[in-house]
């Protein structure tokens, strides 16, 4: 029995970390589906959910075969360690807090699963307005790039409008549900 790869991606600002947080929160004794932590060459802030690493060290884990799945974005390289491969080939759920533009461009793949998060516009606006990281231009140019994402083919849709409860437990429900893959 194979596992399945679960790349949750969505815009900057909608939420992905929480909701995340929120289903993995809700199924902790969960021994099948496993939360994988990113490693990115960015420093950690509080609440950060990937583990930092410097460009030098990421290059060579990505040249040596360290990473099962690397890309770059905002200028910051992201990546997950080769041994959660493990995990999938052990017929888990291996849960990953993805890009947009790497899920993208992934060809089809029996055990490549994607979950699209999205928000309404103006809650993106504000929420990346409250997270201060980017000044106002780059607010708008996150904004402006959503549109590059319209036709993202998603297995399941989650719209975080609501609280990130709500959501949660959607992805919670998703992950949990029947799924021919499994």
């Amino acid at each position: 029995m194979s596992g399945a790869w679960i790349f949750i991606c969505g815009p900057s600002g909608v939420g992905k970390d929480s909701v995340i947080a929120s289903a993995q929160q809700t199924m902790r004794e969960r021994r099948d589906i496993v939360f994988s932590r990113r490693l990115v060459t960015r420093p950690a802030q509080t609440g950060s959910d990937h583990d930092p690493v410097n460009e030098t060290d990421f290059l060579g884990l990505m040249h040596t075969g360290g990473l099962s799945w690397h890309w770059k974005a905002h200028g910051f390289y992201y990546g997950i360690a080769q041994r959660y491969a493990a995990d999938v080939q052990a017929g888990r759920l291996v849960v990953v807090n993805g890009s947009r533009a790497h899920v993208h461009q992934l060809a089809p793949s029996a055990n490549v699963r994607v979950v699209h998060i999205t928000a309404d516009p103006v809650h993106l606006a504000e929420r990346l307005k409250l997270r201060g990281r980017d000044a106002d231009s780059a607010v708008a140019q996150r904004l402006a790039r959503n549109s590059l994402f319209d036709g993202l083919k998603a297995e399941c849709v989650i719209a975080n409008d609501s609280s990130v409860g709500v959501a949660g437990q959607q992805l919670a429900d998703y992950l949990t549900g029947p799924d021919p893959m499994r």
